[in-house]
């Protein structure tokens, strides 16, 4: 009677995830971030700063955080992450200075440090605990689509409140859906996989167990290299598109665009990814992960190019959804069954601190070219940027396999 009742309770851990991540994505500030604080007399250069300082705290920050999940329970991580990312929404909202944004961001960066990891291995080893971890690409199909239909709501309804309403109405209810996700982020339940592991390590002490924990996630990525790979490959994807996400909005306000009008477009985007993410795994069946592997970055350097050289960036950005879907679906099905449950939010932190690293690099660098020669300049850097890597991933991958098993 008493497993019955914990499995209905794992169990309900995936319902509760999906209206966890509706409420949490469901941000209507972010697609109108950059464009508000432009509104603020925030230069592009200063903008690229302030997302370099993000990525240079989540960079550092990850392997830490990480390890409060896999130490001290995911939900604990999760609730953390939810109360930071509160406090830098207010932050972004009231505060004129410059300073203070910068502080605002690196707390938005350990809010998205502490969620990272600890949603998905709280979700996964929740499915694994009761031996029904076979289902999760469906369930990441599902996470996807909420994603992608949270983004989309979030452009289209907050670029129609900040055009007719202003920015008040924009930040306001933001901030109550954070405080309806951190209510939903208590009622979770923590997976029972790890309580060994957890007791052995916080023994150590703090000092000992972070140095225990980072050495031993990194021997699992040292013992299994595809993790390595997959991660390189995925953040190097998700990086150019995070730069065009961001960029784009600016390069379309510049043009005359409102902000209504910017979030169709990434509404469609959104809705894209939504219907590739939901069809990864028949496609998948159908075609193999090699091909999607090669498929998307293919799919990106045209949309890359489009944009680049061409006046029709609405469409080649759109695009792009069909990329953001599949493989996020694909790459985290993959990850997750090469990683142990004890090491898991610390493994998939590294993915995110890897993420940072690309982000740091290149976003500044981008804002810097569109700030000294325009944005069309910097998306053909870009591009140029972009079919190397694609070149040299090509030679990479040439005798690599990849089986459904991992």
């Amino acid at each position: 009677m008493e497993m019955e009742y914990k499995i209905s309770k794992l169990k309900s851990n995936i319902k509760k995830n999906y209206l966890f991540l509706g409420l949490s994505t469901l941000d209507l500030t972010r697609g109108l971030w950059m464009i508000y604080l432009m509104t603020r007399g925030f230069t592009l250069i200063e903008l690229g700063i302030l997302e370099g300082v993000f990525h240079m705290t989540s960079f550092t920050m990850e392997i830490p955080t990480g390890i409060v999940a896999d130490l001290y329970g995911r939900k604990t991580s999760r609730l953390l992450g939810r109360f930071f990312f509160l406090i830098s929404l207010g932050i972004m909202f009231w505060s004129h200075s410059f300073l203070l944004q910068l502080f605002g961001f690196v707390i938005t960066a350990i809010g998205y440090n502490l969620e990272s990891g600890a949603g998905e291995a709280l979700l996964y080893d929740s499915m694994k605990e009761i031996g029904i971890e076979s289902l999760y690409k469906k369930t990441a199909g599902r996470n996807n689509l909420i994603l992608e239909i949270g983004g989309v709501l979030s452009f289209l309804i907050g670029g129609f409140i900040a055009v007719r309403l202003g920015y008040t109405w924009v930040f306001i209810p933001s901030m109550l859906l954070c405080v309806f996700s951190i209510i939903n982020a208590n009622s979770f339940i923590e997976p029972s996989l790890v309580e060994h592991e957890q007791k052995r390590l916080r023994k150590m002490g703090w000092i000992r167990a972070l140095i225990a924990q980072t050495r031993e996630s990194l021997q699992v990525v040292k013992d299994r290299p595809k993790i390595a790979f997959l991660i390189i490959f995925s953040e190097l994807i998700f990086m150019f598109l995070t730069i065009l996400f961001f960029y784009l909005q600016t390069y379309w306000k510049g043009n005359g665009w409102n902000e209504f009008s910017i979030g169709l477009v990434l509404a469609a985007a959104s809705v894209l990814s939504a219907i590739s993410g939901l069809m990864g795994e028949a496609v998948e069946k159908k075609i193999g992960d090699r091909v999607i592997l090669l498929f998307a970055p293919i799919i990106l350097l045209i949309s890359l190019w489009g944009i680049a050289l061409t006046s029709h960036t609405q469409i080649f950005f759109i695009l792009t959804g069909l990329i953001d879907g599949m493989l996020y679906v694909a790459i985290q099905d993959y990850l997750n069954k090469m990683i142990p449950s004890e090491r898991r939010a610390t493994v998939l932190s590294f993915q995110s601190m890897t993420f940072s690293i690309f982000m740091m690099i290149f976003f500044p660098i981008v804002g810097f070219i569109g700030d000294q020669y325009g944005l069309k300049y910097a998306f053909i850097g870009i591009s140029i940027t972009a079919t190397v890597l694609f070149i040299v991933y090509i030679l990479v991958t040439r005798k690599m396999r990849f089986t459904k098993q991992a």
